[in-house]
């Protein structure tokens, strides 16, 4: 047991020779844990005679406070967490070209170099949101790769409503708003052979703690503290989609298809039965979305009443009358 879970379990102070005894470590070994813990912004009070109290974990972000919530069987049992890193898919793939095994999860405060869809910066300042990258083996063919990224997006979004019941949607096929603002940012890679998948490495940026937006995309981007009033524990927000996604993973891989998430994908979706402007390179139309279907193509009504489906990859979906 971690010594933040044996102080969060007891929830009263506990005796340096209490903890030496249970955790079988030394006296000094238990206060370079507490500094540890309180540089990842664990409030901990020590008092002479009485021992150590975890005081507050609300600002906690590091390695031992995420750990200390997850609930995963795999996914996350290998953590990295990083104070600043270029970016947690790079990173991953660094480890993977090494032989990292599938569940390997880096987290990261700060990421200088990270990116959105084709190739647009995403931002993670310090102390407020968060850059996390999951690396996965799922031993499919390479045409199941961009199913992964709405595995994502149902994951991202349950998560995020567990911590803070927020009323989060997905605007197909991967973007997380609310009030029809942009919250989370999904970016999904693969390396592979013509018939096999090396790995994929599912990349997310969430917007948690921001307070306010650049004037350029202000109008399309929100967080969860905009949204919600408060700050939110970003630990309690990657622990939380990081459970479902393993969930939500398992049933992919036993089904190889999205037939069984289809009804929790649809629920979310805040495109299905309304009306939609598919970007379609060969000629733009409008139509109205039923939802996807087993490949995660959205199905579209035209207004002829023909149907039709998009494929993420060729096209962009948007709102008639704005971006939602």
């Amino acid at each position: 047991m971690e010594l933040i879970e044996f102080l969060k379990e007891k929830n009263d102070f506990v005796s340096g020779q209490e903890i030496a005894d249970a955790m079988h470590i030394s006296r000094n070994a238990i206060w370079k844990q507490i500094e540890h813990l309180r540089k990842e912004g664990i409030e901990i009070e020590a008092v002479t005679g009485r021992g150590y109290r975890i005081v507050n974990t609300s600002d906690a972000f590091g390695e031992k406070s995420i750990r200390s919530l997850l609930h995963t069987k795999w996914l996350g049992r290998e953590l990295l967490f990083f104070d600043e890193i270029d970016s947690t898919n790079d990173e991953l793939k660094r480890r993977a070209d090494k032989g990292a095994e599938e569940g390997l999860v880096a987290v990261a405060d700060i990421q200088s170099k990270g990116k959105g869809r084709r190739g647009r910066a995403w931002e993670t300042p310090a102390g407020v949101n968060i850059a996390m990258s999951y690396l996965l083996r799922p031993g499919l063919a390479p045409d199941i790769a961009p199913m992964m990224t709405l595995i994502m997006a149902i994951a991202a979004a349950k998560g995020i409503r567990e911590v803070s019941s927020l009323d989060v949607g997905i605007k197909w096929p991967n973007d997380i708003v609310v009030n029809g603002r942009k919250l989370v940012g999904i970016l999904t890679e693969m390396t592979a052979e013509p018939d096999y998948i090396h790995e994929v490495i599912v990349g997310t940026g969430i917007n948690v703690n921001t307070e306010s937006f650049p004037e350029e995309i202000k109008a399309t981007a929100t967080s969860m503290r905009i949204e919600g009033g408060k700050k939110y524990s970003r630990s309690k927000v990657v622990a939380a989609v990081t459970d479902a996604f393993e969930t939500y993973y398992e049933i992919f891989c036993a089904t190889g298809d999205l037939s069984a998430l289809r009804p929790d994908y649809n629920a979310a979706c805040v495109n299905v039965g309304a009306g939609v402007r598919v970007l379609d390179p060969k000629g733009e139309y409008d139509g109205m979305a039923k939802g996807i279907d087993n490949k995660g193509e959205l199905i579209v009504i035209k207004e002829d009443g023909s149907e039709t489906r998009v494929y993420a990859g060729e096209v962009s979906v948007r709102g008639i009358y704005g971006y939602v």
